[in-house]
């Protein structure tokens, strides 16, 4: 009920007023039955722009810090993704990537859409980076289609740590359904499950037009922490 609430009355048509997002490609979302859209990860805002301009609810596997933040901030934030039916998932450990698929087979078993970001996390540069194969795994076992999905603009409409958006022109474009179904039991073979992640990366590239990075996200971030924090305090040579 809260969904709905937010979507239609609350948020849904303050987002659209704000962002005024170009929608296109709607039709490529099925009417029924289930379906994982995959898009780029931008923004904080794309995990409510998308659900706002689409027909259909769409459930979202969320990080779990957005579920554990202190003060009053984090218990509000955890109120309202729990509200919104969004589902936590802890991506600490070697279990991590197995529980977010668990929970996602949870939410296509069903016959619901389910949200997935297979970057693993927002790309801090706006360009898009290599993606992780649980979308992959995901879709073969529950053998549903994947529909891309490109958010355009949300990185310089609300970039990391910008919390008040700027105006800026959105664009949610959705592509053609991918289908897998000629890979149909081949959930454990690594090389599949490479190719088929790979193939919906391109899709979400061509959509999106971004600069593509042959790595992961969370790889590059730490690389460039890193680079920033020996920038900063430089080793000193030994005597």
């Amino acid at each position: 009920m809260f969904y709905y609430l937010l979507k239609y009355v609350i948020l849904g048509p303050l987002l659209r007023l704000v962002f005024r997002p170009t929608i296109e490609g709607l039709d490529h979302i099925p009417e029924s039955g289930p379906a994982i859209v995959a898009g780029n990860h931008l923004s904080f805002a794309d995990h409510f722009l998308m659900p706002a301009v689409l027909k259909r609810r769409i459930t979202f596997l969320a990080k779990a810090e957005y579920f554990t933040g202190p003060g009053i901030r984090g218990r509000l934030t955890a109120t309202f993704f729990r509200s919104a039916g969004q589902i936590p998932v802890d991506r600490s450990g070697k279990e991590a990537g197995q529980a977010a698929i668990r929970e996602g087979l949870g939410v296509l078993s069903k016959g619901e859409l389910l949200g997935i970001y297979p970057e693993g996390t927002r790309s801090h540069d706006g360009r898009l980076y290599k993606g992780k194969v649980g979308v992959a795994v995901m879709a073969l076992k529950a053998q549903v289609p994947v529909i891309p999905c490109a958010m355009i603009g949300t990185f310089e409409a609300q970039p990391p740590g910008k919390v008040i958006p700027n105006i800026h022109p959105v664009t949610i474009r959705f592509g053609k359904p991918l289908d897998f179904s000629r890979y149909e039991g081949m959930e454990n073979e690594k090389a599949i499950l490479r190719a088929i992640t790979d193939e919906i990366m391109y899709a979400i590239l061509k959509l999106s037009e971004q600069e593509y990075v042959d790595q992961y996200a969370a790889v590059a971030k730490a690389e460039e922490a890193a680079a920033a924090k020996e920038r900063k305090f430089p080793r000193l040579p030994l005597s």
